[in-house]
């Protein structure tokens, strides 16, 4: 690091999801910059953390495990960290209310800070194909998952030749009536089911969508936010000082001055992390 004085964002609550661990489109190493430059009061992993789904022994590069390093060393130093699941990390479920130190695992969460309450989850339960079709969603991911290594090959050759980078993906999605539409949908149900149940906020991921936004009905309102990813948003949820707030790695020159910074706790080595990970991987299959 440039100035090894320079000190970390305090960051009263931060929510991250859809991370996708161990495919070829996860930005480990942004993510890994952005949680060594700030101080999380609390640290909440909305699902997708770790993609089961597209697990694979031989990609598993460093700086993913240094992801999962870092938050066992945070937990280590008692910072209170809530995994949510999603569907690529299902297998979890069943662990569902595990807790040790300042660590818990459940598939759903209600935060209460300031007088509101936030009702945190996934949202895969609003995915059809989820519901039905789990192949077709799987299918669905391995093309996903293509399609970022395709883009990640034209930004290359986009970049050497002095052009601007293009995300497939969003094209596709901006593009297409229907995931457009099933973008809408899922926030209206998720804010629809929030207000029947009295909380001022709602918490998803799954859509891959970084979005802060009042929805409204004949019963009321409520905040809708999603977190974004991991992936191509670079983004994440941020609470301070009483409001919300959408996180983007691409505009925070600050968090690009930790990108060698070190961390020396006691912790596991790389390869006995990625030994447990291996063996919990083929326990869930």
């Amino acid at each position: 690091m440039k100035n090894p004085n320079i000190q970390k964002r305090n960051v009263e609550v931060v929510i991250i999801s859809d991370v996708h661990l161990g495919t070829y489109g996860c930005r480990a190493k942004e993510l890994l910059m952005y949680l060594r430059s700030i101080n999380p009061g609390i640290l909440i992993l909305n699902g997708d953390i770790i993609d089961v789904w597209q697990f694979r022994k031989n990609y598993f590069p460093k700086s993913h495990i240094q992801v999962i390093k870092y938050v066992t060393g945070l937990i280590a130093k008692n910072t209170r960290v809530v995994y949510v699941t999603g569907n690529h990390d299902e297998m979890m479920r069943r662990y569902a209310n595990l807790k040790f130190g300042t660590f818990r695992l459940v598939n759903k969460f209600m935060l209460k800070i300031d007088d509101t309450r936030s009702w945190i989850f996934h949202g895969d339960v609003f995915d059809v194909t989820m519901k039905h079709s789990k192949w077709i969603a799987k299918l669905g991911s391995m093309g996903y998952d293509m399609l970022i290594l395709l883009n990640s090959f034209i930004n290359f050759m986009l970049v050497t030749f002095g052009k601007e980078k293009i995300s497939f993906s969003k094209r596709i999605k901006h593009s297409v009536k229907r995931a457009v539409s099933f973008i809408n949908k899922f926030e209206e149900t998720a804010a629809e089911i929030a207000i029947s149940n009295g909380y001022q906020n709602v918490i998803c991921g799954h859509i891959h969508q970084p979005e802060i936004r009042e929805i409204s009905n004949q019963h009321g309102s409520v905040k809708y936010m999603n977190s974004g990813d991991w992936v191509e948003n670079l983004s994440a949820l941020e609470y301070n000082e009483g409001a919300w707030s959408i996180y983007s790695f691409r505009n925070d020159p600050f968090a690009k001055a930790f990108s060698e910074k070190q961390d020396h706790s006691e912790l596991p080595e790389d390869r006995k992390i990625f030994e447990d990970l291996l063996l919990e991987m083929s326990i869930g299959r």
